[in-house]
């Protein structure tokens, strides 16, 4: 009877562990995020030395600021519509990409099945939260990228041209169902060219979704 007891014991307690293990690895998914996680991921950092004064003399010129300004408003030309008229270029890739760097951004895990790029139930989860998020007073009226990444397996045209096409579907949700404006939403696809996890080519965390806030307003 005790030696039962004993062994009983040791299950459970085999169990909760087990458990415990389960709980703590779900918990720290980089892609486990809520409404309210992107939200603050998304938010424009505080200025440096945290004033808000403004200054009585005109701003001190920004060349950086200026191009990355030209840039988002030559791709807003685009994305008037629903549909974007054309996807980014190879070379403003590139320079999107050099934008993103110190921009406010945030990875989300937006699952399409197998060669699609249709929004189906698996997405639903992370778009409703990204919508609710983008929609927020605090966030609207700014522009956002929406960068498109998969993991290494596949051609680099292939993988390019897949991941063009999810994010544009990501844009359209958020078009059709958040009343996000379209100028809003610049969709670009990377395919592989920037693995997160490159030792690893063909981890879950290099398939993803980024959001940058370029803070730039979407007001001419």
């Amino acid at each position: 009877m005790k030696l039962t007891s004993a062994m009983s014991g040791i299950r459970l307690a085999t169990l909760a562990a087990a458990a415990a293990l389960l709980i703590a690895v779900s918990s720290s998914s980089s892609f486990a995020q809520t409404t309210d996680d992107i939200s603050r991921a998304l938010q424009p950092k505080a200025p440096s030395g945290g004033s808000l004064t403004r200054s009585l003399n005109a701003p001190a010129p920004n060349p950086k600021a200026d191009a990355e300004k030209q840039l988002i408003r030559k791709l807003q030309t685009r994305s008037i519509g629903i549909e974007p008229v054309a996807p980014p270029t190879a070379e403003e890739r590139v320079e999107i990409s050099n934008l993103a760097r110190d921009k406010p951004a945030i990875d989300l895990e937006i699952l399409f099945d197998y060669n699609s790029a249709v929004v189906g139930p698996k997405a639903v989860g992370a778009l409703f939260k990204l919508g609710n998020a983008l929609s927020q007073p605090q966030l609207k009226g700014t522009v956002y990228l929406i960068n498109g990444h998969t993991d290494g397996a596949g051609s680099a045209e292939y993988n390019q041209v897949l991941s063009q096409r999810r994010a544009q579907a990501v844009r359209r949700t958020l078009i059709e169902q958040y009343g996000l404006a379209p100028e809003t939403l610049i969709a670009t696809g990377y395919g592989k060219e920037q693995l997160k996890v490159p030792h690893d080519p063909l981890a879950d965390a290099n398939r993803r979704v980024q959001i940058v806030n370029t803070t730039v307003s979407a007001g001419r």
